[in-house]
């Protein structure tokens, strides 16, 4: 679908596109995910059968895998970016925890203070990844209450994809302001350059008329600020920010006060005196105002939904081969390759995913914003949608 929008908008680039760049970069992210998940693999299934046999000579029972408590870990925030494990010893990035009580004060130190939750701190430990006060015993202290400012993985990530953001359209910005619009776009100006026109053309000019300029940049920020983020989750390691509730409700409010601020007497006589019969009308009073708040919230649910299933997916054709080998050593190896295959080739999905969230939700929030500016049932303005969009 993406290579649909760049077509559209540049055929050179996107001849180039196939014949250069894209077959490198799938072959080299193929051979990156492919050797890191056997590497894992190996070591967990080898850590197993050490297990194993250790246990077995000294008459107890190892412990069972908890997938559901993987597939949390995976999806939940964590004061670091935990990397893999090596034996019985983490690698992990460390992240700053800012804490403050009442009683305490504020207390800043290193994730790494917590020993990946096997340690107390200054009066604080981790309990399933939320640092809880503790008593000088080390039990949970009930009584203290803690405010967690931490600067936690999702956080730190989005600095990171907001830093990306700014950088990228600012030079972006600057070829444009030192070449102009005569010139030809190079590099990664090339690039983004049929992505923003797609925008602009498919969802600002045709769903906003001819006040879409007043809304590019909004939406252009929005786009691009999900599909950076959506994107570096994808990398072994990150987080899944866009998989966040709590992203996804922050930005389905914006969306929210940037319709509202949109409304005209049109948007609110239609909810308030609806053009049905008498009887009906105080039935679709309530339809038409619930209608103003699901449809943020159907932003909110679409976005968190689907970024959060494809890692679910991923993470569960993963944990499949542990499954396996926890029943049998050869079930585990003969299994993995099959695994590994579909793993991959989620992984690509995801990468269209990726571009097809961010485009949905940027379509949908031109649409609603749209409607609540458009015009009465008798009339249609310049800038109102369009007869097709309508119907669609």
């Amino acid at each position: 679908m993406l290579f649909f929008f760049i077509r559209r908008a540049n055929p050179i680039f996107a001849a180039n596109l196939i014949e250069g760049m894209v077959p490198k970069s799938l072959k080299y992210l193929s051979t990156v995910i492919l050797s890191l998940s056997l590497t894992l693999v190996c070591h967990t299934l080898n850590a197993q059968e050490n297990h194993a046999g250790e246990t077995e000579a000294q008459g107890e029972k190892s412990e069972k895998l908890n997938p559901g408590k993987i597939l949390m870990e995976h999806v939940s925030d964590m004061h670091e970016f935990h990397i893999m494990d090596i034996g019985d010893k983490p690698i992990s990035i460390p992240l700053p925890v800012i804490l403050y009580s009442p009683g305490r004060g504020f207390s800043a130190f290193m994730s790494t203070a917590f020993h990946h939750g096997t340690e107390s701190h200054d009066g604080y430990a981790l309990e399933e990844g939320k640092v809880i006060a503790v008593n000088a015993q080390g039990q949970k202290d009930e009584s203290v209450k803690v405010y967690d400012i931490s600067i936690t993985r999702n956080v730190a990530q989005m600095i990171i994809a907001l830093i990306l953001l700014v950088v990228l359209m600012t030079n972006i910005a600057k070829k444009y302001k030192q070449n102009g619009a005569m010139k030809a776009p190079t590099g990664f100006q090339n690039a983004m350059e049929p992505i923003i026109i797609f925008i602009r053309d498919e969802v600002g000019k045709s769903y906003l008329g001819h006040s879409y300029e007043k809304y590019m940049p909004y939406l252009l920020t929005v786009f691009f600020f999900i599909l950076i983020n959506a994107a570096v989750a994808l990398i072994p390691g990150s987080a899944n920010v866009v998989g966040n509730i709590a992203f996804t409700f922050v930005l389905g409010m914006i969306a929210f006060v940037v319709i509202m601020f949109n409304t005209n007497k049109h948007f609110w006589s239609h909810i308030i005196n609806p053009p049905a019969p008498a009887f009906v009308k105080p039935i679709l009073f309530i339809v038409e105002f619930i209608g103003i708040f699901t449809k943020p919230f159907a932003l909110i649910i679409r976005l968190f939904a689907n970024m959060v299933a494809g890692h679910m997916i991923i993470t569960c054709l993963i944990l499949i081969i542990f499954i396996f080998g926890a029943m049998s050593g050869v079930a585990g190896y003969g299994f993995s390759p099959i695994s590994l295959a579909f793993t991959i080739f989620i992984y690509f999905i995801e990468i269209l995913v990726v571009f097809i969230q961010a485009f949905i939700f940027t379509n949908l929030t031109a649409l609603f914003i749209s409607q609540a500016f458009e015009g009465g049932h008798d009339t249609i303005d310049d800038h109102s949608i369009p007869n097709d969009a309508i119907l669609v």
